[in-house]
């Protein structure tokens, strides 16, 4: 068991966050913003940056290669249709993709937006980790947390239309 501190400062216990999250157990803030039958979208639940989307795979897997070729083109489809949400309802230009495999999770991609306020710490892939420790440490309280639940909401709305 892995004890894993949200972005609200709870803590939980898990064995597998994506695996809690997706089957249910960890209900990320928000809920998920999509679910198809492979895969599972939330607000990342650890640090408060609106539209920062985790997609996760419902089956414990590592990486690319070990996806079918239908939770392939779930997958494609799925991260299209949030970038495009991202776009259109919350105005996000540019956004930067992770996907590791060396992970205590199991596979899932970040999709991490760039706001203005972040270029203070850089436009580099270097700049993203002290951006999301400024996220945790300096925009968790109540007022980002509703904003950021605000465009979980948009989001989630505009991916049951599209």
């Amino acid at each position: 068991m892995r004890s894993i501190t949200l972005s609200t400062g709870k803590t939980v216990e898990v064995e597998c966050l994506s695996c809690a999250l997706t089957s249910g157990l960890v209900k990320p803030d928000g809920g998920a913003v999509i679910e198809t039958n492979h895969f599972h979208a939330h607000q990342d639940v650890a640090y408060p940056i609106k539209g920062l989307i985790i997609l996760a795979s419902k089956r414990h897997i590592k990486s690319f290669d070990e996806l079918t070729d239908e939770e392939k083109l779930d997958y494609i489809n799925t991260i299209t249709k949030i970038r495009k949400a991202q776009r259109e309802v919350l105005g996000i230009e540019h956004v930067y993709y992770f996907y590791n495999e060396d992970t205590t999770h199991h596979f899932h991609t970040w999709m991490v937006p760039r706001y203005e306020w972040m270029n203070e710490f850089g436009r580099s892939v270097e700049s993203v980790r002290p951006v999301l420790l400024h996220a945790r440490h300096k925009m968790n309280n109540h007022e980002n947390i509703r904003v950021v639940l605000e465009a979980t909401k948009k989001l989630k709305i505009a991916l049951t239309s599209f």
